[in-house]
């Protein structure tokens, strides 16, 4: 396993982190069996980065987080997590009232839910799941998570960017409001290379990637025929036509690759894991094999440049498909 800088923090992250959505069960049944086995494992292999949220199965992956972490105690594993909106629109509107969405009382208390949860004393990283442009000007909510700094329940602070507007972000990071941002990049969405990843690289920003293969489209497995377990949230994601849409698009992907990596699914990791502002990237994991899978392929070497480049033609400037959380 590789480490990388987490920035001004000055963390030695894995490059490889374990998103830990699934193993909450929005993705379909999951065993917490499973979940406990993936996650020791994904340890083992020197993973030491974790991405949860409290909307994960409603804490369910915090829960099995913080038991591995007590079985674990002693070592060095970064734990962020997420604080999700107050019930509105997700994303928030340019109406939404940070105030009513972000409030403090109801952020402490969320804070608290997630320390129980952990079983610890204090955050790593607490993030706010999304956000609207709208409160740049008056970002009273990373106020209060500020606060949470002072006291010593958090060490950091970051945004998940809104999925239809992720240089939202970009004055906050300017301004200097935030320690971190998690950010869909993959082959298919590379907005990021245009003003996220330098702002981050000239303010020391750590930065965590999301989505990197695409919700599992980029993994090359499916076809339009596909379908997903019932409560599986991609059922959401690729409603309509949207799936065999995507497949066509990742068949011409799969052409680019060729023989220069040995399958799609390290491919895609790869390409999230080349540009330097790049913090760690983010595998869902939801058994052994993937925990063994996707963490090695940290141990091979590099995407090369020329590769790298031959996909940026897959830039793929689609709606966005959220129809909301």
């Amino acid at each position: 396993m590789r480490y990388r800088t987490f920035g001004r923090m000055g963390w030695q992250v894995s490059e490889i982190g374990f998103g830990a959505w699934a193993v909450g069960g929005s993705w379909g049944a999951q065993p917490e069996a499973e979940s406990l086995k993936a996650l020791h494992r994904a340890l083992d292999l020197g993973c030491n980065f974790i991405d949860t949220a409290q909307g994960y199965g409603n804490g369910r992956s915090e829960t099995i987080i913080g038991q591995v972490l007590k079985e674990r105690r002693g070592e060095r594993i970064y734990v962020a997590t997420k604080i999700p909106a107050a019930p509105g629109p997700w994303p928030p509107s340019p109406y939404c009232s940070a105030e009513e969405r972000y409030g403090a009382v109801y952020l402490r208390e969320r804070l608290e839910e997630s320390l129980r949860r952990l079983q610890t004393d204090c955050i790593d990283l607490l993030q706010l799941h999304t956000w609207t442009r709208a409160w740049n000007r008056d970002p009273a909510p990373l106020e209060t998570l500020r606060q949470f700094q002072k006291e010593g329940k958090i060490r950091a602070i970051g945004i998940s960017t809104p999925e239809h507007d992720q240089n939202a972000l970009v004055d906050l990071m300017a301004a200097g409001w935030l320690d971190s941002i998690q950010v869909i990049y993959n082959i298919f969405d590379q907005e990021p290379q245009a003003e996220l990843f330098p702002v981050a690289q000239e303010q020391g920003i750590g930065v965590i990637v999301r989505v990197v293969l695409d919700e599992g489209s980029l993994a090359g497995k499916w076809t339009p025929e596909t379908r997903f377990a019932e409560g599986d949230f991609r059922n959401r994601y690729f409603a309509g036509d949207r799936l065999p849409w995507a497949v066509r698009r990742v068949a011409q992907v799969r052409e680019t690759i060729g023989d220069q990596e040995p399958n799609m699914v390290t491919a895609a990791i790869k390409f999230g894991l080349k540009p330097a502002a790049v913090s760690t990237v983010l595998v869902g994991i939801r058994n052994v094999e993937q925990a063994e899978m996707n963490c090695g392929v940290s141990d091979q070497k590099p995407m090369s440049d020329e590769l790298e480049n031959a996909l940026r033609k897959h830039n793929w400037r689609r709606a966005f498909w959220y129809e909301g959380m």
